[in-house]
């Protein structure tokens, strides 16, 4: 059986699949650095955050071609030390995190607070891929009226 959660985590807006892809369950396909949250805010609105602590907004690097979005970090210099490192939990490296968008998925910003980059996406159906309504004409009731003939008199 393959365990399909990895591409389902890196995947927005491909809701018809989510029930099936959670139901295989669960594997950390890569390294888990750095850690983030997909959230669905309403119907057509999703959020990316990502744990970004440390990195400078010159640092970090949104980026959408095609149908993904790249979203990396390049640390610039090493934070400084005043004393030996007795424990360094604190990751400093640079990371890329790449995710596959749905159509009509569009990335409408990204804004770093506290720690987190939250990167906002929007799904904007065309009004030519929307679902319409196609009227049914009733031909019956739609037929002109029968004829009668006028007999001549003699």
């Amino acid at each position: 059986m393959y365990d399909l959660t990895p591409l389902y985590r890196s995947t927005i807006g491909f809701d018809r699949f989510g029930s099936l892809l959670e139901s295989l369950g669960h594997l950390d396909g890569g390294n888990g650095y750095p850690p983030y949250n997909i959230e669905r805010l309403g119907t057509d609105q999703y959020r990316i955050s990502m744990a970004v602590a440390g990195f400078k907004p010159e640092e970090l690097n949104v980026e959408v071609k095609e149908s993904a979005v790249t979203i990396s970090g390049r640390r610039n210099e090493k934070p400084a030390q005043a004393g030996s490192v007795l424990h360094q939990g604190i990751a400093s490296r640079s990371f890329e995190r790449r995710f596959q968008l749905a159509d009509f998925v569009k990335v409408t910003g990204a804004s770093l607070e506290n720690g987190l980059l939250h990167v906002e996406l929007t799904r904007e159906i065309p009004e030519a891929a929307k679902p319409r309504t196609i009227a049914i004409e009733n031909k019956a009731a739609s037929s002109p009226e029968p004829k009668t003939i006028e007999q001549k008199a003699a």
